[in-house]
């Protein structure tokens, strides 16, 4: 995995190949093993890499590189694993260069100049961002892969008099190039506070955005000089600015509809070859890999594919704690067993999570609030001493129908929707007046047998405040991806009715078809917003800042094609999710292994904010310092601080608040 970045300033001829050196020495941890500067003078345009080398580790893998005829040159962050493919069409099309090495980066150039850059890439099947100068068109070209996997930013910098047009692989980047003020975005920090993450094509600093996944961005002689008015929709120009859309998720679940696999022997053949292949292609490196196990659906399927292909142990990580709520390494344990991987496990205390909460704004750069954030980090830290490459099990949840949310959210709503709004919230009062451990000593049995969910005490408390304003199963869907219902109060200085819904999470973006099924509305828009701006960037900074690169087979588009051509029956059946995964995964393992509630990937900062992180809260949360700093309103946050010490758990909303907070005191505004 690797670092980018670059700058774009027809006013300065000189100087801007040190500007973006040092863009591309603040992204060091993404590239440690070597790096490059490019400068076009005449043209006030340069741009750098840093390298983290995993496939062609010699000197033919340098970046940036530039291609056989000289007119394109690349940066590039990511891996395309059919490159080998790729190249093999090109031989044969009597198109290839003579081959300096192996890497895919040369693929890829050598792909652009005979196909063209779109054409490219819809052949390829990988995780990417990447950076394309066209000299001879004084053409840039800027493209990110289909979900997400690999992060962009791009935006506008004062520099002396005028701006100057940037980007880069992180934030932090940007952050370098002289002349940065950045100034928060009200909007972004308004929808930070509902989802714990700001979503794309928003940063948290007004004129820097995120290059939205499957989008490319085009800039032909001169950029524009200044950030658009409002924000960019795929298909919009701005100046000499052009965005669109390269891979569409709507027109794939489409395509899908219209091609579905209703019978189940075939549709799981189909499925295990498809995975199977994901994770061979997947599994391809110069370095040591391995993979990490939770012991759940997802990671333990990935996990016992490679196992199957490999003719060693694989090697694999999970992370454990004390408080056994939390603790699932011994599900990890037993299947890493059964299987035969060799497993590394790594025990974590409160004082390990204080030793990282320091170390998040610096990398996620912008606020960000699942907590998993921490124990991901740790993971990737532990796997980092043994690999260089780690596959994942991500996106088995958005694909497959994993999220306690798309079966009890339409039960609850086919239950209640027929109630009149007022007495849906005078019902969601009572559902909060019932103490939290009066909920759990109620609901045990429910939450023991092989169905249930764990921490029904809380839920049902969320469920409660999530009744207030409830019309529909589509608002009953945002409130329960939302934290702070109430962010607009929040949020000082707000311009009023000032938009906070991602785009991909409004109704015009649905899918023609495909999608009318309530729990396939809800995995589409998961896939569109929370996958890639939470789930995906979460394991990304959290290994990136360890020099680990992570892969998710999950994420092959050709899985994800097919995924969607399962009906939802062969997803969700019952209070069953992800029913096609556990078809699979029991050839490989018992079913007695893997059956048992859905805890995800938490820990017990609850608890800790009552304990050992309760002075460090304390600290970022005083009402004197929220209302010096003149972002958000201190009374329903002291209020929420109050609450959660008096037991009942607020533990969301005060993470994204913390977050907020340490990232403020890193990154004064």
């Amino acid at each position: 995995m690797c670092g980018l970045a670059g700058a774009w300033d027809v006013q300065s001829n000189f100087g801007l190949g040190a500007h973006v050196t040092e863009m591309a020495n603040a992204i060091t941890h993404r590239g440690p093993d070597d790096s490059g500067v490019y400068e076009d003078f005449a043209n006030g345009f340069a741009m750098a890499h840093r390298r983290l080398s995993i496939i062609e580790l010699s000197a033919a893998g340098h970046q940036p590189m530039v291609s056989n005829s000289g007119n394109l040159v690349i940066v590039f962050n990511g891996e395309i694993y059919n490159h080998l493919d790729i190249r093999g069409e090109l031989n044969a099309a009597g198109a290839a260069p003579i081959w300096r090495g192996h890497s895919d980066t040369e693929t890829l150039l050598a792909a652009f100049e005979f196909w063209g850059i779109e054409p490219s890439l819809q052949r390829c099947v990988g995780m990417f961002a990447i950076a394309i100068w066209d000299k001879s068109k004084h053409e840039l070209t800027i493209a990110r892969d289909r979900f997400g996997e690999k992060p962009l930013y791009y935006g506008w910098v004062n520099s002396g008099n005028q701006k100057t047009f940037v980007f880069g692989s992180e934030l932090k980047a940007i952050r370098a190039f002289p002349g940065f003020a950045g100034k928060v975005c009200r909007e972004a920090l308004n929808a930070y506070l509902r989802f714990m993450y700001v979503p794309a094509p928003r940063s948290i600093y007004q004129g820097i955005y995120k290059l939205e996944a499957g989008c490319l961005l085009t800039i032909k002689n001169d950029p524009p000089s200044s950030p658009p008015s409002a924000l960019m929709q795929p298909g919009e120009s701005h100046g000499s600015l052009h965005l669109r859309r390269w891979w569409s998720l709507a027109e794939t679940v489409e395509r899908a509809s219209k091609n579905p696999i209703t019978n189940e022997e075939e549709a799981l053949t189909q499925l295990r070859s498809s995975l199977s292949e994901s994770v061979r292609i997947q599994s391809l490196a110069d370095v040591p890999l391995g993979a990490f196990l939770s012991g759940g659906i997802d990671s333990s399927t990935i996990v016992a594919l490679m196992q199957s292909q490999a003719s060693r142990a694989v090697k694999t990580f999970t992370i454990g704690f004390d408080e056994a709520n939390f603790d699932e390494s011994p599900h990890a344990l037993a299947v890493a067993k059964h299987l035969g991987t060799e497993h590394h496990e790594m025990r974590v205390s409160a004082k390990m999570v204080q030793d990282v909460i320091p170390m998040i704004p610096w990398m996620y750069d912008e606020p960000f609030a699942d907590s998993s954030q921490v124990p991901t980090h740790l993971v990737c830290k532990a796997a980092k001493q043994h690999v260089t490459v780690a596959l994942s099990g991500d996106a088995g949840d958005e694909l497959f129908g994993g999220y306690n949310r798309y079966f009890w959210g339409p039960k609850i709503w086919n239950r209640l929707s027929w109630l009149p709004m007022p007495i849906r919230q005078s019902l969601g009062k009572i559902l909060q007046s019932i103490p939290v451990s009066t909920w759990d000593r109620i609901t045990a049995p429910l939450a023991r047998s092989t169905t249930g969910v764990n921490r029904l005490g809380d839920k049902f408390h969320k469920l409660g405040r999530r009744l207030q304003n409830v019309r529909n199963m589509d608002d009953l869907y945002l409130s329960l991806v939302t934290e702070w219902q109430n962010a607009d109060s929040l949020v000082l200085g707000l311009e009023k009715n000032s938009p906070f819904l991602p785009t991909n999470l409004q109704q015009h973006n649905l899918p023609s078809s495909g999608a009318s099924a309530d729990q396939l509305r809800m995995m589409y828009r998961d896939s569109m917003t929370y996958l890639t701006d939470d789930i995906l960037c979460k394991v990304d900074r959290a290994a990136m800042a360890t020099s680990l690169e992570t892969r998710v087979p999950f994420l092959d588009h050709r899985v994800v094609e097919l995924a969607w051509q399962l009906p939802l029956n062969m997803k969700i059946r019952g209070t069953e999710g992800k029913w096609a995964l556990r078809q699979i995964l029991y050839q490989h393992v018992p079913r007695e292994l893997i059956e048992r509630p859905k805890a995800g990937f938490a820990i017990p900062i609850g608890q800790w904010l009552r304990g050992p992180l309760r002075a460090w809260a304390e600290n970022l949360l005083n009402p004197q310092k929220m209302k010096d700093q003149g972002f958000l309103n201190a009374e329903p946050i002291t209020i929420a601080w109050r609450e959660h010490q008096a037991g009942y758990d607020r533990t969301p909303q005060l993470w994204a608040i913390l977050m907020w907070q340490a990232w403020l005191e890193a990154n004064p505004c």
